[in-house]
């Protein structure tokens, strides 16, 4: 390849390179922030240590009321809220899930594209230094002669 070659090679890599970049840190929807920060927020350990908490709490206050029981002791709204929460969670962690593996997808194809550019620099690079081998030999030669 000659050195024009190589010019518009390593031009359109650096280009692509750009436009990955601006792809990765683009701007989100509401629905995609939205997605992002409850599947941060549910996977925690906080999450789930404050949500056994909460049940605890709701299955005391209802078995200790005596007057007021909102929920007697099958917990039968707890059971729904429980259930309408996991329903809830499953896809919106499948949508944060599918966020970060186009994200990954992305970055691989990015991580690709540099080291395909520092591969065709390291190969600029070794036929340079085969010429600077080549013209010190001849100076040698000549030397010796």
């Amino acid at each position: 390849m000659d050195k024009k070659g190589e010019r518009r090679s390593s031009h359109r890599i650096l280009h692509t390179n750009n436009r990955l970049q601006e792809l990765l840190h683009g701007d989100l929807t509401l629905g995609q922030r939205c997605a992002d920060t409850i599947a941060k927020h549910v996977g925690s350990w906080h999450f789930i240590i404050c949500f056994i908490i909460f049940m605890m709490i709701w299955i005391w206050l209802n078995v200790a009321a005596i007057i007021f029981r909102w929920d007697p002791y099958p917990f039968i709204l707890l059971n729904f809220v429980l259930s309408t929460i996991a329903a809830m969670q499953g896809p919106i962690i499948l949508m944060a899930q599918n966020r970060s593996a186009e994200r990954d997808r992305r970055n691989f194809k990015y991580d690709y594209y540099v080291n395909r550019k520092a591969e065709l620099e390291i190969q600029k690079v070794l036929r340079e230094l085969e010429v600077i081998k080549k013209h010190i030999y001849k100076q040698e030669q000549q030397w010796k002669k």
